[in-house]
């Protein structure tokens, strides 16, 4: 079915005759009255081709398809594009989207880390094929890309429903290709200002210092080590899983974060902005210089298994992690909440902002203010001492940093 479009703010014709696409600019702006005068035209134009009577000549004797179609009405163009440019009349054969978003895929991957790339063939195999691999990339229209959005919100064949975040990831490769399709072959593209859908700000759930205390003293020995590094710096799961023996920095009591492990093979960082020095507390100086006694001398990985492979940060989560939350009584969070807790205990201590946003990897200060506002004091250092004080302090049974559970 026809439709009237615009381009550049102009109105255009948009059907389809004999198998072709065919789109016709007007001098009109896209305004209601002027689609009002254009419809009853797009009204003749559907009629007309129903019953056979449709002659290109008859209603755009000036555009170069007229003539196309006056020679040779019979031929079938359902793989060709005739488009206006200022080169004139222009055959392109246009790929099904499958095709193209293949094409695409190879282009680009090499601008992408391992786990962005096994991300992006997943959504496509599983989302985007299935919808739309069969179609023509310029048959793709603003309808059916919004259907599609509204079926991934809706409850999947397996019981489970997408999250806003889950659904705008699908959606992006989708308007990467069309666009991309829509530049190489001359075609408006049908994704322009579909927004993303809005998702609701993610609470975070840190650990208080008294419940940092009792999860390290009462957690298995053997990973006594892993989870205070892990309380104390605020490094991702996939970065201290990954930390090998030659980024510490025992001299200079720092830790540097150069690779990152994703699905047990080593990656690049997340971002460039996640390439830092991450300072060492004494809590995490004395639990690496107590690892090293584990793992470093026969080892590449600092955490590692008996075999000397990196953790597996699912099994090490399901084993030792909740368990030792549960058997506390504490509240069941993620482990990624260890990274939370490093911002807001900084924080707490009055750490500046800049310097905690460095030791995080973050490139400024924004997700601090906007994530852990309510966690954000005075501030009056800049250093790190603050927090080794109150390291210090409150590892060492300070009076002023009693657990309140033994009150």
């Amino acid at each position: 079915m026809g439709s009237l479009r615009q381009r550049n703010g102009l109105l255009f014709f948009d059907f389809r005759y004999q198998g072709v696409r065919c789109r016709e600019q007007t001098t009109l702006p896209d305004t209601p009255g002027n689609r009002r005068k254009l419809e009853p035209i797009l009204a003749r134009i559907e009629q007309s081709i129903k019953l056979g009577t449709f002659k290109y000549a008859d209603f755009f004797p000036g555009s170069p398809r007229a003539e196309v179609f006056r020679d040779d009405p019979a031929v079938d163009k359902r793989r060709t594009v005739l488009d206006n440019s200022p080169a004139g009349l222009q055959g392109r054969d246009i790929p099904n989207f499958k095709t193209f978003a293949l094409t695409w895929y190879e282009e680009n991957e090499i601008r992408w880390r391992r786990s962005y790339r096994k991300m992006m063939l997943r959504t496509m195999e599983l989302h985007l094929y299935p919808r739309f691999g069969e179609y023509q990339v310029n048959e793709i229209d603003r309808s059916m890309i919004l259907k599609f959005r509204s079926w991934l919100g809706r409850e999947q064949p397996d019981g489970k429903v997408l999250s806003p975040v889950r659904i705008n990831h699908i959606m992006t490769p989708l308007k990467m290709i069309l666009s991309e399709a829509s530049e190489r072959f001359g075609f408006s593209n049908p994704a322009v200002n579909i927004k993303a859908l809005k998702v609701p700000r993610s609470d975070v759930h840190p650990f208080s210092l008294d419940e940092v205390k009792l999860f390290l003293a009462n957690v298995r020995a053997d990973f006594r080590d892993y989870y205070t590094v892990r309380f104390f710096t605020g490094l991702r799961t996939g970065e201290i899983d990954g930390l090998q023996w030659k980024y510490v920095d025992f001299d200079n009591r720092l830790i540097l974060v150069r690779e990152t492990i994703v699905d047990g093979v080593l990656d690049i960082t997340k971002t460039p902005g996640s390439v830092r020095e991450v300072w060492m507390s004494t809590p995490v100086f004395e639990a690496l210089k107590n690892q090293f006694q584990a793992t470093g001398k026969a080892n590449r990985f600092v955490f590692c298994n008996r075999k000397g492979n990196p953790l597996r940060h699912r099994d090490i989560t399901k084993r030792v992690w909740y368990p030792t939350l549960a058997r506390l009584g504490l509240e069941r969070r993620t482990p990624y909440q260890t990274r939370h807790t490093a911002a807001t205990l900084w924080l707490g201590a009055g750490e500046n902002p800049e310097w905690i946003a460095k030791q995080m990897g973050h490139a400024t200060t924004h997700m601090l203010f906007t994530v852990y506002s309510r966690f954000v004091p005075n501030l009056t250092r800049k250093d790190g001492s603050a927090f080794e004080r109150l390291m210090i302090s409150a590892m060492k049974g300070d009076d002023d940093a009693t657990d309140s559970r033994a009150c």
